[in-house]
């Protein structure tokens, strides 16, 4: 029987139609190999849910919160209120302003509450994946490396020089 390790990274989202701007989160540390959890909370329609899954997970070895949320987004600040974890904060592209206000409600913390903020939708998700991968190798070589092979893939994957125009 397989077991499952214990998830080190939360990815967090504030409703389940947020899962598809999201799952680059996910399938980044899936790739790297980072046991995750993704959970739907939200701090305005279930704040105590989500208080309790914050101090739940951060008892049960989650080392790093990735948060992502629209329009005017608090879950990032809320879940850093309670957590002396890393939150790493990702505005979601929804409604009017097109993630413009999620940006934001997401940057724009108290000092002391800090939330690291990415980019708008699935490059800001993808990239809190890679960061938060970033933040555990520093205590786990192995991991390290996966990011560093990732990497090098990724760049070998860039093409040269397409075409040369003009000339005599």
């Amino acid at each position: 029987m397989a077991t499952k390790s214990k998830p080190k990274v939360a990815i967090m989202m504030g409703s389940k139609s947020d899962l598809e701007q999201m799952q680059s989160a996910s399938d980044v540390l899936k790739e790297l190999g980072v046991p995750h959890q993704v959970v739907v909370t939200s701090a305005h329609r279930s704040p105590d849910k989500t208080r309790r899954y914050v101090q739940d997970a951060s008892r049960a070895g989650v080392q790093v919160f990735v948060v992502g949320a629209g329009r005017a987004a608090h879950l990032a600040g809320a879940v850093s209120a309670h957590t002396p974890l890393p939150v790493l904060g990702v505005p979601l592209e929804s409604g009017a302003l097109r993630g413009f206000d999620a940006l934001l409600s997401t940057v724009q913390m108290p000092a002391g509450i800090p939330v690291g903020t990415l980019a708008i939708g699935s490059a800001g998700a993808e990239n809190a994946g890679i960061l938060a991968a970033q933040i555990l190798s520093l205590s786990d070589k192995a991991l390290a490396g996966r990011i560093s092979a990732r990497r090098a893939k990724k760049t070998k994957a860039v093409p040269g020089v397409i075409e040369t125009v003009g000339g005599k």
